[in-house]
């Protein structure tokens, strides 16, 4: 983070030093799902039955783990679509981040029961397949060692967007989510200030969570060839499908169908024509000024360098 702030000393914006206090124990901003429904809309009485029929739940045959801002809900709910695929309650139950105190019991309680996969595979005689969508898993540092000691078999699916296009993103969510006031520039001269702290306390405490690390990590969650080295060193490679996030946006179905097919499961005609593929989370914004990102590329560059290196495979995003 240094080497980029380091770079734009010379900006004539005038830094603020301190954190705002409003970043403490913010709320975590509710997704936007239609099918699926939210932890926080769930009726009594469901909630009840959930946490009672736990032991007879099943835990998820896959995560989408990340990254934020990179399509995640879109794919999610492509995915749902499917008539093998049964989601959770919630899009992002945040389980392995946020709410591991929560226990086993709680997070099975978001997921369909073992009568219905039984059903399902015996006497209808097709898949039956779930998971969730959390793509601040990716990122957080406790995460993958939670999923590996409770999923170790569990499938992987990674949406990586262009770093600079994802931060800009990300910012901008921020504002609308009431998470953020300093200007992009500034927010991204600050980051290291802001976060670096937080970053310390997490690794000390294993149940601390930090709003101010997960809204303001701007640069830092683009570094994404350090998360997926967390990743990788305890899941071996073929638990992983990794796919570019402008390749979703440009051609849905068929990322839709690579997913598929890295989930064993049949390709089925659920989107009458590619625009039937709606955009979730899909929020305009102002065209980032030239210069701040070409030093956001220049940035970028090595690490991204380091990200084709392990994946084999160039994406393009230096420029």
């Amino acid at each position: 983070m240094s080497s980029f702030t380091d770079a734009t000393r010379s900006s004539e914006a005038t830094l603020p030093t301190e954190i705002a206090p409003s970043y403490e124990g913010l709320p975590a901003p509710a997704s936007s799902t239609t099918k699926v429904q939210e932890e926080g809309k769930t009726p009594l009485h469901e909630k009840l039955y959930r946490g009672i029929s736990s032991p007879m739940r099943l835990l998820p045959d896959f995560l989408i783990i990340g990254t934020q801002r990179g399509g995640t809900t879109s794919l999610y709910h492509y995915l749902q679509a499917h008539p093998y695929i049964a989601p959770a309650t919630s899009k992002d139950t945040h389980f392995f981040d946020k709410k591991f105190s929560k226990g086993l019991d709680w997070y099975r309680g978001h997921f369909p029961t073992r009568l219905e996969k039984f059903y399902a595979e015996h006497l209808r005689g097709h898949p039956f397949v779930t998971g969730e969508a959390s793509p601040s898993y990716l990122f957080y540092p406790h995460v993958p060692k939670r999923v590996a000691r409770v999923l170790p078999h569990v499938k992987l699916i990674i949406l990586l967007r262009n770093p600079v296009s994802r931060a800009y993103s990300q910012y901008y969510h921020a504002i609308e989510l009431g998470h953020e006031t300093f200007s992009f520039e500034e927010s991204i001269q600050c980051e290291q200030e802001r976060t670096a702290r937080e970053h310390e306390k997490i690794l000390a405490d294993e149940y601390y969570y930090s709003q101010a690390y997960k809204h303001l990590s701007y640069l830092s969650r683009g570094i994404y060839v350090d998360q997926l080295q967390a990743w990788m060193s305890l899941f071996p490679r073929e638990q992983f499908l990794i796919l570019k996030s402008e390749d979703l946006y440009a051609d849905p179905a068929a990322i839709v169908n690579q997913v598929l097919a890295f989930l064993n499961l049949p390709q089925v005609e659920t989107q009458a024509s590619k625009s039937e593929y709606k955009q979730y989370n899909n929020n305009a914004y102002p065209k980032m000024d030239a210069g701040l990102r070409k030093r956001l590329v220049e940035y970028f560059e090595p690490h991204n360098a380091r990200l084709y290196d392990l994946l084999g495979v160039n994406f393009g995003w230096d420029h």
